[in-house]
């Protein structure tokens, strides 16, 4: 037994310590928290000083009692979790939970997994730091008290299984309010004016007329007007201009430009970036800090002086301007500037590649660039053109890296060939091209992001797990409109002939973007309406600037939760008793034969269609289709959805009829039910591609083979290509050749899935009908006909004995009421 314990949070971060620390240490992993409110009790003391009720949960028993043991007998037990608050309460856990004694418990911190780093933290320990325990235990407390109250308003008001939360419902009005600039948002049309002008040695570039046309007969009338116009180069400036780094990473600043430049999403973004950390390649990646180290500055000096030349090298010290920036001590850096790129998995690679040259390229000089604006008259008019050049002289950082830039519209500045005043210019053409004014953007992950930092909601460590709540919960998704076409005009003057074409752009596409979905909408509203204050952007950063104050001890945690949950919890009671349900109802008009009214809203199964009056007794009710919302459905879309189900005519002797259903629209087909693709209208599928839909859904479930006189089919699921065989699922592995499997390759896989079958079985007691088994993650299952109990990983499977697992089967068991006999009348 080594003298030292070394407990981390995860066990791949645990290997890479393993490797620096002697035989003197044995590093062991908690796996996260030990320890956590309970799942199915508020477990808080709301009545006293809200003090949490921390439970070790059942998967994580043997665990702890492994570490208690290794902790009786070391001598020393080092608690070595990550130095933000969460890492902190890690920490904290595990000594309460543990029972350690402070004697011989000490407390180490590093933001980067090297040697030397974690040598220098077993040199300098410090004491467990209570006041980030207590910003973190009052987060979860007050998260706990708003989820815990919340949801069930919302179950009682608006729909069952829903729930809120704080950060995450900010984050839902920031999405929907955005939406709704766009759907109130009316575009209006202009004419933008490029031209290709000519100069006197034959080179071209373009320039534009800055202030945009409002009409079409105001841009043809000045385009008729340059037929014969002379064009001369009125004014001509060129200025010197420096062009600087961006600073290094932060959480936050990583997830966007990950999200820009490789395409990642926030939540991946902060998966690979653990897993570089873990393998000690970078700096801890939770940090609002842009600060470098010295030693890491000095890093940097010595590659680009090395590499690029002693002018490029320019150490710079950035200060970071997120308010309450205290998550670590660094900004996100390679540990070693030496590796210029790592070879691990194209992920990790890639990310690891964009955190090192934006840590090289800080440190690098500013581009130093040469700006030329030219100014283009004519004799024919007072509009003037304007062209702006961009020339570097020296390329700096640009060397090595550029931002991104979240404006999809933003022109950049081009080159210009040579050009002088008073020189005469032709004109290659001059376009006058409609334009319309567009609405604000949709918020990406990224851009989300961005302004929940604005904002100053939330933390570096709550940015992914906000927004993949939000999605998983299905307040949010993730929009697949490719966009429509639009029609605009362009009016061209070339050779002194003014024409005009029709051409055609897409637009309105929201793939990708972040789009609210009905229930987004609704429960959006009902919060607003009767929660106003914990939906408020100022409230939401003020609790988070309190977190800052309890972390840094300056102000007490359980006074600020029992001063936020009196106001909340009065507020909760109010809206329980007086407030209307929500269903998000909308009324559209009326019936054109019947003159009943037409609504949509809320139902059961998600967004209805309903006509009739709420209290009509014979009400029409249909699904909306999956492109179709609450707030932009019209009449006539509401109406088309009451033709369903439509016949489309017959296959093969059978109707084929296409309708909607609680899970979209189908085509059906005797006993056939095929979905449509995404996004298809119903109303617009006719016969010819009803058949399709039949014909490659047969193909799809035709059997590729039998085996034991059992059919074998094909499929692709949610995990991949699949063989079905006597109601077995068999995932088929890259190994083989899913389009082509030979008959030996479908018999090795379902044998192989038959033995893992066997394998699983561990009693099979057939004179009373269980069987016991195991499942996944290391769990036991007892099984008896419809009957499944799941055992607590913490039970010793071997001294399971029959007569107990038919105890267990019957206390399951549901008890059959006794059956009354019918009172009969005695005879007289």
């Amino acid at each position: 037994m080594a003298k030292n314990l070394v407990i981390v949070e995860s066990p791949a971060k645990a290997k890479t310590i393993e490797k620096f620390l002697g035989k003197d240490f044995q590093v062991e992993s908690s796996y996260g928290h030990i320890a956590d409110l309970p799942s199915k009790e508020i477990g808080i003391d709301i009545e006293g000083d809200f003090s949490p009720k921390y439970i070790v949960s059942d998967d994580k028993i043997a665990l702890v009692d492994k570490l208690k043991k290794l902790a009786d007998k070391a001598d020393t037990i080092w608690l070595a979790s990550d130095e933000d608050r969460e890492g902190e309460a890690i920490a904290w856990h595990l000594k309460e939970q543990l029972e350690l004694k402070d004697a011989k418990t000490k407390r180490i911190v590093f933001h980067e997994i090297t040697k030397n780093a974690i040598l220098k933290a077993v040199e300098n320990p410090r004491d467990i730091d209570y006041n980030m325990v207590n910003a973190q235990q009052a987060r979860r407390v007050l998260d706990r008290l708003v989820g815990y109250e919340l949801s069930p308003v919302l179950w009682r008001k608006v729909k069952g299984g829903l729930s809120a939360g704080r950060v995450q419902s900010v984050a839902v009005r920031l999405i929907v309010e955005r939406e709704r600039s766009i759907q109130e948002f009316v575009s209006e049309t202009y004419y933008k004016v490029i031209a290709e002008f000519l100069n006197s040695e034959g080179k071209t570039f373009k320039a534009t007329i800055p202030k945009n046309f409002d009409t079409k007969e105001e841009a043809q009338e000045f385009l008729t007007s340059c037929k014969n116009a002379i064009f001369s180069i009125a004014d001509l400036s060129k200025k010197p201009a420096t062009k600087s780094p961006a600073a290094p990473f932060t959480t936050s600043t990583l997830q966007q430009e990950a999200s820009r430049k490789l395409g990642f999403a926030v939540s991946r973004t902060m998966q690979v970036a653990q897993r570089l950390y873990e393998a000690g390649l970078i700096t801890y990646m939770r940090t609002d800090s842009v600060n470098l180290s010295v030693e890491a500055r000095n890093a940097a000096a010595k590659e680009i002086t090395n590499y690029y030349g002693k002018e490029y090298s320019f150490p710079r010290v950035f200060k970071s301007k997120a308010k309450g920036a205290q998550e670590a001590h660094e900004a996100i850096r390679p540990t070693n500037m030496e590796m210029h790129a790592i070879d691990v998995e194209s992920d990790q690679d890639r990310l690891y590649d964009l955190i090192w040259k934006r840590t090289l390229a800080s440190q690098m000089s500013d581009a130093l660039l040469e700006r030329t604006n030219v100014r283009i008259e004519n004799n024919a008019n007072d509009k003037i053109f304007t062209a702006n050049g961009e020339m570097i002289q020296f390329d700096g950082f640009l060397k090595v890296y550029l931002e991104g830039n979240d404006n999809e519209d933003e022109e950049q500045d081009g080159m210009l060939p040579n050009l002088f005043v008073n020189e005469k210019l032709g004109y290659q053409y001059i376009n006058a091209t409609q334009r319309f004014s567009t609405p604000p953007y949709r918020f990406t992950e990224a851009s989300l992001v961005k302004q929940l930092e604005e904002l100053g909601i939330g933390r570096p460590s709550t940015y992914a797990p906000t927004i993949s709540t939000i999605q998983k919960r299905g307040y949010v998704e993730k929009g697949q409109n490719e966009g429509e076409l639009r029609e605009y005009e362009q009016i061209s003057l070339k050779k002194g002939t003014v024409s005009s074409k029709i051409l055609s752009e897409k637009t309105g596409a929201d793939k990708g973007k972040l789009v609210p979905t009905d229930i987004g909408n609704i429960v959006n509203d009902f919060l607003v309406a009767n929660f106003s204050s914990i939906l408020d952007f100022g409230f939401t950063a003020k609790v988070e600037s309190s977190f800052d104050d309890i972390s840094e001890g300056t102000e007490n945690w359980t006074a600020m939760i029992r001063d936020f949950y009196k106001k909340f919890h009065d507020n909760v009671e109010d809206v329980k008793e007086n407030a209307e349900r929500e269903s998000g109802e909308r009324i559209l008009g009326v019936h054109p034969e019947t003159g009943k009214t037409v609504l949509v809203r809320l139902g059961k199964f998600g967004a209805m269609a309903q006509i009739g009056a709420p209290d009509d007794d014979e009400k029409q009710f249909a699904s909306l289709n999956p492109d179709q919302n609450l707030g932009t459905i019209t009449l006539e879309e509401a109406l088309e959805l009451f033709l369903l189900p439509k016949t489309l005519g017959k296959f093969q002797n059978e109707d084929v009829i296409v309708s909607n259903g609680r899970f979209g629209p189908y085509v059906k087909f005797g006993d056939l039910f095929v979905s449509l693709d995404r996004n298809e209208n119903p109303m617009e599928v006719d016969l010819e591609r009803a058949k399709e839909l039949i014909i490659a859904k047969q193909k799809a479930d035709a059997p590729v083979a039998t085996y034991e006189n059992l059919p074998v089919q094909k499929g692709v699921g949610r995990f991949g290509p699949f063989l079905k065989w006597n109601n077995i699922f068999i995932n088929v592995s890259k190994k083989y050749d899913f389009e082509n499997l030979s008959k030996g390759d479908i018999v090795e896989l379902i044998e192989d899935k038959k033995q893992k079958e066997l394998d699983k079985v561990i009693y099979d007691w057939q004179d009373v009908g269980i069987v016991v088994e195991k499942a996944r993650w290391g769990r036991f299952h007892i099984l008896k006909g419809k009957i499944k109990i799941e055992l607590p990983k913490t039970t010793n499977i071997e001294k399971l004995t029959k007569e107990k697992a038919v105890e267990l089967v019957e206390a399951k068991t549901p008890k059959k009421k006794p059956v009354k006999k019918k009172a009969t009348a005695k005879k007289k």
